[in-house]
């Protein structure tokens, strides 16, 4: 547990932040925030600023668009993270990559396990590398455990595009990106995406680019 004096920088972090109006800036693939390990939270923020921390993410996600955002995007390095998913997809892309929505969640501290042995691999993208995507091989089936906004604990399986939401997440706050994952011949920016490889699964973008699927 750090001691007032460690936590005080990261407060005032985050009030700075929120001193602003409108979505919080997303912070860049660069920025070694991206790539240190998340501290814990322990309390850090008061409440009161925890929960207009949280509103922040909410904004800011939203705003990008995007379905999931870490405190290390928008430059604090605690374990904090917002998902959401609406998921307005065709029926072809929900059955074919389990993307079913999801309601706004606050995931402080988690962790993941995978849940079963399948994987799954398809084009994801990062808010913190804006314009491009690439093809990630991840977990099917996750149990993730955490704790909510409010210390409740989260212990729950997650399945389908929504474990693939949580996975992306958590690994923000590992100092982890999801290039880190990729199959990197299948590095497409958004613009390729829309033109060649925007069918529900990449199967033909490993076909003419290749690499292999799991």
């Amino acid at each position: 547990m750090g001691t007032p004096s460690d936590r005080a920088p990261l407060a005032e972090r985050v009030a700075e932040l929120l001193a602003g109006d409108g979505p919080l800036p997303i912070v860049a693939a660069g920025d070694p925030v991206l790539r240190r390990p998340a501290e814990p939270f322990d309390g850090q923020l008061e409440p009161a600023l925890l929960a207009r921390f949280v509103e922040a993410l909410r904004l800011t996600m939203r705003a990008a668009p995007g379905v999931g955002l870490a405190a290390p995007q928008v430059g604090v390095g605690l374990r904090i993270a917002v998902i959401e998913d609406p998921a307005p997809v065709p029926d072809e892309v929900r059955v074919a990559r389990g993307r079913v929505p999801q309601p706004f969640r606050v995931l402080v501290n988690p962790s993941y396990e995978p849940a079963g042995p399948g994987r799954a691999a398809f084009y994801e993208g990062c808010l913190s590398v804006p314009g491009w995507q690439a093809v990630v091989a991840r977990h099917a089936e996750v149990r993730l455990v955490a704790r909510d906004e409010h210390g409740r604990a989260v212990d729950e399986v997650f399945e389908g595009w929504p474990a693939r939401i949580v996975q992306h997440e958590t690994d923000h706050l590992d100092g982890v990106l999801y290039l880190d994952r990729a199959e990197l011949r299948s590095f497409a920016s958004n613009d390729a995406m829309a033109e060649r490889w925007a069918q529900a699964t990449p199967d033909r973008a490993a076909a003419a680019l290749g690499f292999e699927l799991p």
